[in-house]
């Protein structure tokens, strides 16, 4: 057994799996890229976009349950939202991870370039609102929610995503949740879109299931850890990072496709 395409894999699943449980996303933003260009860059492994949305949506189902966990007596969790979002994008994914099998190459690398260009514009745009609201007082547009989240889930499910990338910034800019609330929210929402991703992409046969193995094994632990820290971490200084990051996913795919 290669010991530095495990520890590579290991790495990869770690750094994206601590991101989604302090950012609330999935991991997929980071890891998509990480495990498309690094295992190849350092000689261990090469992965097709097919094979990497397959790894990643693994990756972004055990991430969110695990950010899950950590959140589960935060308070954060807004359980009417939850519902009406992740039902949709629940619904959407399912479509996209099946519908993925069906696309080139090129195709799924645009669908993650176009969808990581959104999120950029999204996390730039000035936040309103009080981030000291109680649960009580914080109100959505339903009909918003579930037509927004369905459309996100298709996308999401082509690219192996739970979604949380772009669900964040339009959670926060478009409806104007709380910065720990749509954290929390959006690790229980992408948990119940990745079911659907997985599903249409092992269903399809593109699962690789020994590099999936492996990172899901970094996950379990980085997971929960990082949802400890986001607690702990100033909401600005949250979106600071999540927009950095996003950023630089975004220049990266698109440096690729050009």
């Amino acid at each position: 057994m290669d010991w530095a395409f495990i520890a590579t894999l290991l790495l990869i699943g770690f750094a994206g799996s601590f991101l989604s449980g302090m950012l609330g996303i999935g991991g997929a933003i980071i890891n998509f890229p990480l495990l498309l260009y690094v295992p190849a860059l350092v000689g261990v492994a090469h992965y097709t976009s097919h094979e990497v949305s397959a790894i990643t949506a693994i990756q972004v189902f055990f991430a969110s349950l695990g950010g899950i966990y950590g959140y589960r007596n935060s308070g954060y969790l807004n359980k009417g939202l939850v519902l009406y979002m992740g039902i949709s994008v629940l619904a959407g994914s399912l479509i996209g991870g099946y519908g993925s099998g069906l696309l080139p190459e090129s195709a799924i690398s645009l669908v993650y370039g176009v969808l990581a260009l959104l999120a950029v514009i999204l996390m730039f745009i000035p936040k309103k609102g009080k981030e000291d609201r109680p649960a009580e007082e914080v109100t959505y547009n339903k009909t918003m929610a579930v037509i927004i989240s369905f459309v996100i889930g298709i996308a999401a499910g082509i690219v192996g995503a739970g979604g949380a990338f772009l669900l964040v910034p339009v959670m926060l800019t478009v409806m104007k949740i709380p910065t720990r609330m749509t954290i929390a929210t959006s690790l229980a929402v992408t948990f119940l879109s990745s079911i659907g991703s997985v599903s249409g992409k092992v269903l399809t046969g593109q699962v690789e299931w020994l590099p999936s193995l492996i990172i899901v094994i970094a996950t379990l632990i980085a997971s929960p850890l990082g949802a400890r820290a986001g607690k702990k971490t100033n909401p600005k200084v949250l979106q600071t990072i999540l927009a950095v990051l996003i950023l630089a996913t975004a220049i990266k795919i698109w440096a690729g496709i050009l």
